[in-house]
């Protein structure tokens, strides 16, 4: 039977990320994330309701974050399901948490210009080739994107994107 275990999640990062180091000199950190999700009731009333997600990030990807994340941050995370057992007092504990394979941070764009403000970073662990660059654009989600409109390859703003 086949099987796969892929989480996407955009949300806020609700502590401080705390880097440490394992005895191999890796680098990991957890962070937790408030996912919100707003939806109607059958009786026509809106209801937010948020679940928090614990995630751990490692190597290149959890120094990236303990760089530029902070409380509040908004960020993609991309990875998988790991449930964590364990036995204390005799009580059987278990946890399901996220292991990330890719984090994306996201920002809001500054009133009044396009392209202004934070710039987002992402990260990949190190395997997959990222080295040391946490990976700035001009535009979110568009690599080499311009942020001045004209051309008709690349995206001027919010306002461009046809979604």
């Amino acid at each position: 039977m086949a099987s796969f275990n892929r989480v996407i999640l955009v949300g806020n990062v609700t502590r401080d990320p705390e880097l440490r180091y394992i005895s191999s000199g890796t680098a990991v950190t957890d962070i937790g994330l408030a996912v919100n999700d707003r939806r109607k009731t059958a009786s026509g009333e809106w209801v937010e309701e948020t679940t928090f997600v614990d995630v751990t990030l490692w190597g290149r990807t959890a120094e990236v974050a303990g760089e530029y994340v902070t409380k509040g941050s908004p960020l993609l995370i991309e990875g998988r399901l790991k449930l964590d057992t364990w036995e204390k007092e005799g009580k059987k504990n278990s946890k399901l948490r996220v292991v990330c394979d890719r984090m994306q941070l996201l920002s809001a764009r500054s009133e009044g210009g396009r392209g202004r403000g934070p710039r987002p970073a992402s990260s990949r662990p190190a395997d997959e080739g990222e080295g040391d660059d946490p990976g700035y654009t001009d535009s979110p989600g568009y690599e080499g994107a311009s942020s001045s409109s004209g051309s008709g390859d690349s995206f001027g703003g919010d306002d461009d994107i046809p979604f």
